[in-house]
């Protein structure tokens, strides 16, 4: 009798432990939204891969755009948990607006401006300083008003005295991605975006980085929605963005990851 309630017993705790590991595997997943600058796109999704296998109760969901867009969607409510932009400014606004939680944004990344043409061909203008020469037709720029590498490029420009030239022969794209699609299709014959975008494509070459002083840093700022409802989860994450495995991912397109991730300067 006493070994047939022990084998009862083993069934049991066998049975109990199986459900256990089912109730896991069928555990609901948080779904984590996370709005980031067009830049970020290839990085992003090694970001993924990584967290994911380690945090099995999480799925990350990226929506990529220029940042002002970005900003514009969590201004209007959009769904989104966390913002990780291409510049301060956009950050900036939405922490004066009491859109990001408290404490939350912190300084990530850091990148440069260049100058960037098709692989193929032979283009006459070599510096940010040239663009102002009467040969060139078309340039691909992201737009000044919302567009991070567009507010860096007229940056740049103003200062070298051309923009009001270069201006006139701009064609302004949404995102920096759209920018350096251009490039690479021909369509136009120099671009200004991201040394990461420009590694990131074997099919432009960069022609020169901006001159030193010339903008802002470029700086990438991460925080959490005041909004959110995984605020817990998003935090998780924000520092696994902070981690030595991060920094390597960042490191490796390019990027400089910035160390311990100290509060944004505003």
């Amino acid at each position: 009798m006493k070994n047939v309630l022990k084998r009862v017993v083993v069934v049991l705790c066998a049975m109990t432990s199986a459900f256990c590991l089912s109730c896991r595997k069928n555990a609901p997943r948080t779904e984590l939204v996370v709005l980031a600058a067009a830049s970020l796109t290839d990085v992003c999704a090694e970001l993924k891969e990584a967290y994911e296998a380690k945090n099995t109760s999480v799925t990350l969901i990226f929506s990529f755009g220029g940042s002002g867009a970005l900003q514009t969607q969590i201004e209007s409510g959009a769904p989104a948990d966390m913002f990780l932009s291409a510049a301060t400014k956009q950050m900036n606004a939405l922490e004066k607006q009491n859109l990001m939680a408290e404490g939350s944004v912190r300084n990530l990344l850091q990148n440069k401006v260049v100058l960037i043409a098709p692989r193929e061909g032979n283009p006459a203008v070599l510096s940010f300083e040239r663009l102002s020469a009467g040969g060139v037709k078309m340039i691909a720029l992201g737009e000044p008003e919302s567009v991070p590498v567009g507010q860096y490029a007229k940056a740049v420009f103003t200062a070298l005295g051309n923009w009001d030239a270069v201006r006139e022969k701009a064609n302004f794209a949404g995102d920096v991605r759209t920018v350096l699609s251009w490039v690479e299709s021909g369509a136009c014959e120099y671009g200004v975006v991201y040394a990461t975008d420009a590694a990131s494509s074997s099919s432009v070459r960069v022609l020169a980085s901006a001159p030193e002083g010339s903008c802002p840093p470029v700086i990438y700022p991460v925080g959490i929605v005041r909004a959110s409802a995984h605020q817990s989860e998003a935090a998780a994450f924000e520092d696994f963005l902070f981690s030595e495995e991060a920094a390597a991912v960042f490191t490796k397109a390019g990027f400089a990851a910035l160390e311990s991730g100290a509060t944004k300067n505003k």
